[in-house]
């Protein structure tokens, strides 16, 4: 971990001796750890008794099942990081048993170098931790104490996504001022959702007497007890404010009627009463340590500048003044926060000059013990900026390891920009978190601040060390190596702003410069510059280039030893050679990828699902959508922590292009949905935009309206034949050909074959034979839908010769009934035969799927209307012996959609049996 896990925000807050037991709330907090409930939610102001009721609760089902495991975790604002946040939930749940299995290890420490170390998902390591606890063989309890104070939107969604996969032997229970921002309502409708809030947290009236006689010490009467009780409604540490004040009172009654209203005047009034009856000494001891949001003897002792630290915080709890004990053996306390949040707000206007020394003397101890955060914090609560530069500086390289980048950028963003820019170190940092965060337009600022410091400590001849101030607490020599190695990060940092930019000329000018400046040894620097630069020739075209560059990565990173990353790269070198028209190379490399990461054993190693999803897309375009659905399933139980968080969309891309293949292009419309709020602009060129797949799938139903609002939209003009644009354009060529069938007066097919013919000859000069073939194939349909058939026929024999070698299938699949026509004529005039009977073979089954618009169903059917795909695998499954349940469970439908299928293909084929439909179906050679 990047920095010491504090040990007392894991603790179970200790059951004081005396404290009213609530068997009524404790009936109900059982009810809801029954199987089915997910979350027990205890949602109240401050001073309700949450936290102690969560003590008593946990002590009750430790007592009535000795094996059940509880991991606790006192939430504060630092959590609001995510990779804070999911350090401490890793080390809560470790806490509570055995060791964790290397997976969740594996999630938090991963590093990506061709990525600029983006950070992890939080759900990557979700999705280990569910698994492994998934896996205990005992239930545990996982408790979120002061929910409240984490808002972050990261950290909202990381608790929505574990709770909607929270295994059966995991229970989550939160408490907090204000409720989460969680699906409460879906929960409650499920039943999964046990919740108590303030009007069941108020003391009764007869728990209102336990507490104030028996907890208290206090002897009252019935009659002042229900004054008190009407007085504070109930509420505890309005209940506890009184009795403090209360104490060695003559005139009780007079007391309880001279307090009435809110509860912000209540505490107003109670504490001042508190405040006023206590001696001197520990007033000032409770108004200086005020600003800690943990206490210890030693540390309190460091910033009273006094002796007596653990004796004043014993008698604070004997006297119930509101602090509770962190750990079993009273080292470490803390304040209640309401009371703590009145004594800052009420320190003395006398004492608010010495407030910068306090935080000081704090951030000094808590540096001396080797607690960074707390010490930058304090630093920089003290305005010592320069203190709190020289930590960051020192704490910075465990906290880029660790992904605490909502930290770092917290902390850099508090330094002065004066401060920040005269540090080389800080300046870089803060540019690649404003990079990770998407503020790209303060990167290139800070990057020549960096510059700047740079050149200044060279031009003072003072060498590398001039350019940091000694960071206090920091490794001299780790320190001395990032500035170093700063010009290259600088460089690809600059290649990476380039690429989220869409600048492929800067991406490769800045990472040629950043390659320029690596030394010996520096296997990252190196491969971060080479990938850099394949990105760029890959955007501009220059795929053979592109591939040349990542060879010289998976050089690099095998000489690093980063074997995940070397797995990584073949999504990347696969992406390029399918462009190329060489299939059967990218489906090798995908192989073999497949086979190192299999020998590597449990748990997956990251890529992994990524490659399953790669080899899927080779698998359909080759024609096996079995294998192709099989690779996705694989990739799908494998989870997210076995993908890079870049690459999550491309799943719902390629199962998309499965349910179009099969028929289903509403299916497709839904996943390409899913995958458009995946995808994370910047991290490879943008080849295949998922708005135009989904402009594809529109155009094969008619949806010509929508298809030509999306080009609109893109500004697509036929004049713009950029490598990035191939995609879009050739997808704009369909369009064309699709408003000329739907109306051939428009011209659109002229100005389609115009198109073409430029990417034709723009794709051959790229050397892109894979685009250059699904370009011939429009060619082919748009002289065919002309009337032009010997132009379209010679298209067709040209894109057959260079296909056939890489088994494309789905090129020709995809374009239904008018290319099914357009073969059946070339096989009439004898046009490689052995090729176009196979490829016929294959049209029989697949014309009825998504079919372009004015197309012809290429098998006629006796009621006139062809099968769908989906049609077809039920009828091949009617065809054996399974039963119409069966049948529903192989094809995960419904046993309705099953039967509506099923009437639809009586009706097709004009029969009314299933033995019926078989036979004809046999007929048609349909099976």
């Amino acid at each position: 971990m990047p920095t010491p896990v504090l040990a007392t925000k894991l603790f179970v807050p200790a059951l004081r001796p005396q404290v009213v037991p609530r068997p009524r709330l404790i009936a109900r907090l059982r009810e809801g750890l029954r199987p089915g409930r997910k979350l027990t939610l205890i949602s109240a102001p401050a001073g309700f008794g949450k936290t102690t009721l969560l003590s008593e609760w946990i002590a009750d089902s430790r007592q009535r099942d000795a094996s059940v495991r509880v991991a606790w975790v006192s939430l504060d604002d630092g959590d609001n990081d995510p990779a804070r946040f999911l350090t401490y939930l890793v080390a809560a749940l470790r806490s509570a048993g055995p060791a964790q299995p290397p997976s969740v290890e594996q999630a938090l420490t991963v590093e990506h170098a061709l990525t600029v170390e983006q950070a992890l998902t939080v759900e990557q390591t979700l999705t280990a931790l569910i698994n492994d606890i998934a896996q205990a063989p005992h239930d545990t309890i996982l408790v979120l104490d002061d929910f409240h104070l984490v808002d972050a939107a990261p950290v909202r969604d990381a608790l929505a996504f574990l709770l909607e996969r929270l295994p059966s032997n995991l229970h989550l229970a939160m408490a907090g001022r204000s409720d989460p921002s969680l699906p409460l309502a879906r929960l409650r409708g499920r039943g999964e959702l046990t919740e108590l809030r303030a009007a069941d947290l108020r003391f009764t009236p007869d728990e209102s007497a336990a507490f104030l006689n028996e907890v208290m010490g206090l002897t009252l009467s019935a009659t002042d007890i229900a004054a008190l009780e009407t007085r504070t409604e109930g509420w505890i540490a309005g209940l506890q404010l009184a009795a403090l004040s209360m104490r060695d009172r003559s005139d009780i009654a007079g007391f309880i009627r001279a307090f009435t209203g809110s509860h912000r005047f209540v505490i107003d009034y109670l504490v001042e009463e508190v405040l006023q009856r206590q001696p001197d000494d520990v007033r000032n001891f409770l108004f200086r340590t005020a600003i800690l949001d943990r206490l210890s003897g030693p540390l309190c002792d460091a910033v009273t500048g006094q002796a007596r630290g653990d004796e004043m915080l014993e008698k604070l709890e004997r006297e119930n003044l509101f602090v509770a004990p962190l750990d079993d053996h009273r080292r470490w306390y803390r304040y209640h926060h309401l009371f703590a949040d009145v004594l800052r707000a009420r320190f003395p206007a006398e004492w608010r000059d010495s407030l910068p020394d306090l935080h000081r003397r704090a951030g000094e101890w808590y540096e001396r013990n080797n607690l960074p955060e707390d010490a930058v914090r304090h630093a920089l609560a003290a305005e010592d900026f320069e203190r709190a530069a020289n930590l960051i500086e020192g704490a910075v390289p465990a906290l880029r390891k660790g992904r605490q980048d909502a930290t770092l950028l917290e902390w850099l963003t508090l330094l002065p920009a004066e401060v920040v820019a005269r540090r080389p170190v800080l300046s870089v940092y803060l540019a690649w978190a404003m990079l990770i965060a998407g503020n790209l337009d303060a990167v290139e600022l800070r990057l020549r601040d960096a510059e700047a410091g740079l050149s200044a400590a060279a031009g003072a001849g003072s060498g590398p060390g001039a350019a940091v101030a000694g960071a206090a607490g920091a490794d001299p020599a780790a320190v001395g190596e990032e500035l170093r190695l700063l010009p290259v990060m600088i460089a690809v940092y600059r290649a990476s702003l380039a690429q989220a930019l869409g600048d492929v000329a800067g991406t490769a000018e800045h990472a040629r410069r950043a390659l320029d400046l690596t030394e010996p040894g520096d296997h990252f620097g190196r491969a971060a510059a080479a990938g850099f630069l394949g990105l760029a020739s890959w955007a501009s075209g220059d795929l053979e280039a592109g591939l040349r560059a990542f060879a010289e990565v998976r050089t690099t990173l095998r000489l690093a030893g980063n074997t995940a990353d070397v797995l990584g790269t073949t999504v990347v070198l696969a992406d390029m050679l399918i462009p190329l028209g060489r299939l059967r190379d990218a489906r090798r490399a995908y192989d073999e990828a497949l086979q190192v990461a299999s020998a590597q054993g449990e748990p997956a190693p990251q890529p992994m699902a990524d490659l399953h999803v790669g080899i899927s897309e080779l698998h359909r375009e080759q024609g096996e959508l079995d294998a192709a659905r099989e690779h996705l399933l694989a990739a799908q139980a494998l989870g997210e922590r076995a993908s890079l968080p870049e690459n999550r969309y491309r799943w719902f891309v390629a199962m998309a292009r499965v349910r179009e293949a099969e028929g289903n292009p509403d299916a497709a419309l839904d996943l390409l949905t899913e995958a458009e709020h995946l995808y994370a602009r910047g991290f490879f060129p943008e080849v295949r935009p998922i708005s135009a797949l989904r402009a594809r799938v529109w155009i094969s139903q008619g949806r010509l309206a929508e298809a030509r609002e999306w080009a609109t939209g893109q500004g697509l003009s036929t004049a713009d034949l950029s490598y990035l644009s191939e995609f879009s354009q050739i997808t704009l060529a369909r369009l064309l050909i699709a408003e000329h069938r739907a109306d051939p007066k428009q011209g659109a097919i002229q100005e389609a074959l115009a198109l073409l013919d430029r990417l034709l000859e723009a794709a051959e000069a790229g050397g892109r034979t894979g685009s250059g073939n699904e370009i011939l194939v429009l060619q082919a349909l748009a002289h065919q839908a002309r009337g032009r058939l010997s132009l379209a026929l010679a298209s067709l024999e040209r894109v057959l010769d260079q296909a056939e070698p890489e088994g494309y299938l789905r090129l020709f699949l995809d374009e239904g009934a008018p290319l099914a026509e357009l073969l059946g004529e070339a096989a009439h005039r004898g046009i490689r035969p052995g090729h176009l009977s196979r490829l016929r073979r294959a049209f029989r089954p697949a014309t009825a799927g998504a079919q372009p618009v004015g197309a012809q169903p290429a098998v006629p059917l006796a009621a006139g209307e062809a099968l769908s795909e989906r049609e077809l695998h039920v009828l091949r499954l009617l065809a054996t012996e399974l039963s119409g349940p069966e049948i529903a469970r192989e094809l995960y439908l419904s046993l309705n959609t099953i039967r509506t299928h099923t009437r639809h293909i009586f009706g097709k084929l004009s029969v009314n049996s299933r033995p019926a439909a078989v036979r004809r179906a046999e007929e048609l050679d349909l099976l």
